[in-house]
């Protein structure tokens, strides 16, 4: 069986690395035909990716111990060839008060050894076995994000910060992954929650990465892009089940000096003015936002709250696939995978997968763009 990723070069690009057997009968691979009782590898034509999936797995190790019969079937039926992960919340490699390697995962105790080991079987069996991974992790086990990509679809470059000058460079957290294709860019992000004050790590913190991320975009603009992930943020009203609810908010009574960083995080005017000056100056359409105009209050959101208590039946889009306008005639599809405040199809996270299908004349149109 070929192992299921392989390690990034300094460039960002990847080399092949001798196979790893995980299992005494493995089912082939895509791309392997078996002549005289083994499995011979058959070269495929490689393309760029049109059928793409972000999710908040809400603890990656967590999804694969409890749902992953049901995710892999609904990876089996989608057949996507990107898979965007954020909050993975697997800790990243490297010696206690040492430095962190967040291109791997810890590995040096008994139970990170073993938590490490049952993330590899999953991804060594089908039908993720045909992907290749790369990871950006935090420290410990908190954010986080993964980027799987099918062997056929491999991207010339990934690297992993908003600053691509360093190829090395991780943003803190593991926020940001960035892989260059023939014909665009897809940038996975876990944005951060915006908290209830104006504190280091909530608000200023938040107002730093929009800053950024629009910085990003406009330097980027050579190529389409395509950026999807939990952005923590919803848009406009018809982006949440209760728009006056998310709008008043509090936590324990708190109201912030300033009115427009007032309510739920993700849905303060401030978070939602900043959103949309990104997408205006930075030339981005909303994929789902563009097909489907009106509110749907079952299928129309990405996260859910809980079950059991005040939040029941509260949901918001904070989950996108936003493309460049100059690419937005070649969506097909975007759809939120879950439904009901049963958290139907969100295969045991609070936020459901999002689906992109782009038409095959992606890659002519931003070539001649």
């Amino acid at each position: 069986m070929k192992r299921f990723f392989q390690p990034v070069e300094k460039d960002g690009s990847f080399k092949k690395k001798p196979t790893l057997s995980a299992s005494s009968s493995p089912s082939k691979p895509e791309g392997e035909e078996e002549q005289n009782g083994e499995s011979v590898e058959v070269a495929e034509e490689k393309r760029d990716p049109l059928k793409f999936i972000s999710w908040n797995a809400n603890s990656f190790l967590l999804r694969v111990k409890n749902n992953w019969p049901e995710f892999t079937k609904f990876i089996e039926t989608f057949d996507p060839d990107v898979i965007a992960i954020q909050e993975v919340r697997m800790p990243a490699a490297g010696s206690k008060g040492g430095p962190k390697i967040p291109g791997e995962m810890k590995d040096d105790t008994n139970s990170s050894r073993e938590e490490k080991q049952t993330l590899m079987r999953a991804l060594s069996s089908p039908p993720f076995r045909n992907y290749q991974v790369w990871w950006s992790l935090a420290d410990s086990k908190y954010a986080g994000t993964a980027l799987i990509v099918k062997q056929c679809c491999q991207p010339k470059k990934v690297t992993f910060s908003f600053d691509q000058t360093v190829s090395k460079k991780h943003e803190p957290d593991g926020r940001v992954i960035l892989a260059e294709f023939e014909s665009f860019r897809v940038l996975n992000t876990y944005s951060p929650n915006n908290g209830w004050k104006d504190e280091e790590n909530s608000f200023q913190r938040r107002r730093k990465w929009d800053k950024r991320v629009l910085e990003f975009v406009l330097r980027s603009s050579d190529k389409p892009l395509i950026w999807c992930g939990d952005l923590n943020v919803s848009h406009e009203e018809l982006d949440v089940s209760h728009p006056d609810f998310f709008s008043t908010a509090k936590l324990n009574g708190y109201v912030p000096p300033n009115k427009e960083d007032c309510g739920q995080p993700g849905f303060t005017l401030n978070e939602r003015n900043r959103f949309s000056t990104i997408l205006s100056e930075g030339k981005l359409v909303d994929a789902y936002r563009s097909l489907h105009e009106e509110k749907d209050t079952d299928r129309g959101f990405s996260w859910s709250g809980n079950p059991i208590g005040r939040y029941r039946g509260k949901r918001m889009r904070i989950d996108y696939f936003l493309v460049s306008e100059k690419i937005k005639d070649n969506i097909l599809s975007c759809e939120m995978q879950g439904h009901g405040i049963e958290l139907e199809g969100f295969f045991g996270s609070d936020h459901c997968p999002v689906t992109l299908e782009l038409s095959q004349k992606t890659s002519t149109a931003s070539i001649e763009s």
